[in-house]
């Protein structure tokens, strides 16, 4: 199975082009007024209307009630919602069966204790995003430029496809799938000159270190034994 690449918190049509031009699996745009890369509701029309299947686009809330969700999902019209809050598998389940759109529930990851949730997320999510547990004193819950330990995921068994995210760049993805064997990366601020500025050629140089990192990886994966 090819690597998913996933480019998040896309806010002009400029870096959005940049993305699918290169070839992105996922574009992510995020509804959460506490980002940097927050979009009103028409921006997120206008670049939804953009990408006109090349991709699939994905909608990413923090703890979003149904009123935020139904809205934002109107105007994206997405294929994938992020749900990168403190969702209970409760409400994961009420979410998919509410608006009837596959969910890919984020879990924050600082150490091993931090992996026991997982079943329960697996049973309810169709895929699941690993990201660096923010600071406790941190405003927003992703998009800090801060990579956890890999090593946690050395040898993870799950029913459902996961992806990793937190500190993700051209320079270390080859790394982050070497050692998790994850089935997708996710990157946001790895592709920024500022906080909530993409930058196009950051875009495409992480796009193309992580199509090298899939193949790679395939390659060691064939000679062992």
């Amino acid at each position: 199975m090819s690597l998913i690449v996933k480019i998040c918190g896309l806010s002009t049509l400029a870096t959005l082009e940049a993305a699918l031009q290169a070839g992105a699996d996922m574009v992510g745009f995020v509804f959460f007024p506490a980002s940097p890369r927050h979009l009103d509701l028409a921006r997120a029309r206008d670049l939804g209307a953009q990408v006109r299947g090349r991709a699939r686009k994905v909608a990413l809330t923090v703890d979003a009630d149904d009123a935020a969700l139904g809205d934002a999902i109107e105007a994206l019209q997405p294929d994938l919602l992020q749900l990168h809050g403190k969702e209970t598998v409760a409400r994961i389940r009420e979410i998919k069966a509410r608006f009837g759109l596959p969910v890919m529930k984020v879990v924050g990851v600082e150490s091993v204790d931090d992996l026991a949730t997982l079943p329960g997320y697996a049973a309810a999510a169709d895929c699941l995003l690993f990201d660096a547990r923010p600071p406790k004193d941190a405003t927003r819950p992703g998009g800090l430029g801060v990579p956890f330990d890999w090593r946690l995921l050395e040898n993870l068994t799950l029913e459902v496809p996961f992806m990793i995210s937190g500190g993700l760049a051209a320079s270390n993805v080859h790394d982050a799938v070497r050692i998790t064997r994850a089935g997708g990366v996710d990157v946001s601020s790895g592709v920024e000159s500022a906080p909530g500025i993409k930058d196009p050629d950051m875009i495409r140089d992480f796009i193309r270190a992580a199509r090298a990192a899939a193949i790679n990886s395939r390659e060691a994966t064939s000679h062992v034994g």
